[in-house]
């Protein structure tokens, strides 16, 4: 069963940066889609940036350019390095995984499985 475990949030100031890691156990080394979504209370969810086994990587346009998405696979580990971060980014961050993904196909639109998030919060 997919498990995930959020930590590395926090309070910063605009333009800082934070770096999110997910603890990820028993996902398929072989086949996965993970990412980092985030939501503002009375909001919906919103995807952020995903990696799937194929090594491709998918940011959502807030995110392109300013965060970055990896995985250690070793350590079982995803991480979501983000920068220059705005007030506007302030949200609670979630793991996720697409349970129902193949290889090769459409990564980060769809999750079914998530963390219990950690707080990001940015100050202007």
């Amino acid at each position: 069963q997919v498990q995930l475990v959020e930590s590395g949030g926090g309070s910063v100031n605009s333009g800082g940066s934070l770096k999110l890691s997910c603890k990820a156990t028993g996902y398929n080394l072989d086949t996965y889609c993970l990412g980092w979504t985030r939501q503002v209370p009375g909001k919906e969810r919103e995807g952020v940036a995903a990696i799937d086994s194929l090594g491709r990587t998918y940011y959502k346009p807030s995110a392109q350019g300013r965060f970055t998405i990896s995985i250690d696979s070793a350590k079982n580990e995803l991480y979501l390095q983000m920068d220059s971060l705005k007030p506007e980014d302030t949200a609670m961050y979630h793991c996720a995984a697409d349970l129902t993904y193949y290889r090769g196909g459409l990564c980060g639109d769809i999750y079914n499985r998530w963390g219990q998030g950690t707080q990001v919060t940015v100050s202007a």
